[in-house]
């Protein structure tokens, strides 16, 4: 007897099943693959190994909502130790061997900036994750940083409107021969520039460099009104402590500016009243209100105690799992998995994180930072707590967030 074609067709597609072939039914079925590296170990593994636990919150919650498109989310994540030589390989990894379906950028712009050329050649929506500058020449149209600044005035204004304020007219800089410091100061001394400051000390120090007690007996030695530093973790908490040895000179007015690594909480329990006095950029301190981050930090100060990292996890936590919430929004509002349609729909839409809404400029930068201006004072040594607390870093700008006044000369403030 003759089969019918539908029929026929109702048997393949019962043999495909089967034979374990997966359709489309299977591959619906299959998680969403988010991959990305982030430092675990190395000298900024204090930020990653918080940012990875905000990371898998996210996913987590996601998960308890039902997914991305009805799938699982799943995520592939490994350990560039902060090193530029080994970010490469490992995103080559996540697309050809991980087949991984949407790509996070390792936190930092040091590891982030060997990635975005690779990024770019193969056509991939980047997420960026803290990182300062890194699409600035290669101006890739799929790259979107989450970061509460867009370009040097935006992470140092505040810096330097204080500085100005005090009647500053000399700066020296002192800054680490990397990507993200270069970025930094280079914008730093146009800002310098702009301001008529004059510049009477300037160095840049090699990353291996351990010992900054010569660079803080020059700046003092050159007296200027207004030290600028840029830094990454381990150089800040060196330069912090050379500097309580051996004291900037009675001139500086205000001093820091770029110090990573001030953020971390556990460096901050370190160095305890060795942080007074020093004016540092920060993206949230108590006392900085964003709708839904309260909620966030009662959840991750639970899964931070799990996982023994830094228990309060402001500096760096809401921004990387507001990175999720990104991805989230454009994959559920495109109903695709597509990079062109998620580029095109970050770029013309405003979204709501638990960092405040995000809105993107042409070259994957926030359109409208939000950078604040701190200053350490009356740290105690040894205590933790006290960082839970509005006043201990004053916010001095912007004035819709300020809550204090400077504290000035440096020396003064140190006491």
């Amino acid at each position: 007897m003759k089969r019918s074609r539908r029929d026929l067709l109702k048997s393949v597609a019962a043999l495909t099943l089967a034979s374990g072939i997966p359709g489309r039914a299977a591959r619906a079925q299959q998680p969403i693959r988010v991959g990305f590296s982030i430092a675990q170990t190395g000298p900024i593994s204090g930020g990653g190994q918080a940012a990875l636990v905000a990371l898998r919150m996210w996913a987590d919650d996601v998960n308890a909502r039902g997914g991305l498109l009805g799938r699982k989310v799943e995520l592939v994540v490994y350990d560039d130790q902060g090193s530029p030589s080994i970010t490469p390989g490992i995103y080559a990894k996540l697309i050809d061997v991980d087949k991984v379906d949407l790509l996070i950028a390792p936190y930092g712009t040091v590891p982030t900036a060997p990635i975005l050329p690779f990024a770019r050649q193969r056509k991939l929506l980047l997420m960026g994750n803290f990182s300062f500058e890194v699409n600035a020449r290669i101006q890739h149209d799929m790259w979107f940083n989450n970061a509460p600044w867009n370009d040097a005035s935006s992470w140092s204004e505040g810096f330097f409107k204080i500085g100005q304020a005090q009647g500053a007219r000399t700066i020296a800089f002192l800054a680490a021969d990397n990507e993200f410091a270069q970025n930094l100061a280079r914008g730093a001394r146009a800002l310098a520039k702009q301001a008529g400051l004059r510049t009477v000390y300037e160095q840049n120090y090699p990353p291996s460099t351990v010992d900054f007690s010569p660079m803080v007996r020059g700046i003092r030695a050159a007296r200027p009104e207004i030290a600028f530093v840029a830094s990454y973790p381990a150089d800040s908490v060196a330069i912090v402590r050379s500097v309580r040895e051996i004291g900037v000179g009675e001139t500086v007015k205000v001093f820091g500016g770029g110090m990573v690594g001030l953020q971390y909480t556990p460096i901050m329990e370190s160095l305890g009243a060795a942080l007074n006095g020093i004016l540092n950029y920060n993206t949230y301190v108590p006392g900085a209100k964003y709708e839904g981050v309260d909620d966030f930090f009662r959840r991750y100060s639970r899964r931070a105690a799990e996982a023994k990292v830094d228990p309060l996890g402001y500096y760096l936590t809401p921004f990387s799992y507001a990175i999720g919430q990104l991805l989230e929004q454009a994959v559920n509002a495109t109903g695709s998995l597509d990079h062109p349609r998620l580029s095109q729909y970050l770029r013309t839409n405003e979204m709501k994180t638990i960092v405040g809404p995000v809105r993107y400029r042409k070259d994957g930068e926030w359109a409208n930072p939000r950078i604040i201006t701190t200053q350490f004072q009356g740290v105690k040594d040894k205590d933790i707590e006290q960082f839970k607390t509005p006043g201990v870093q004053v916010i001095l700008h912007p004035d819709s967030h300020k809550n204090g006044n400077l504290r000035a000369p440096f020396e003064k403030a140190r006491a």
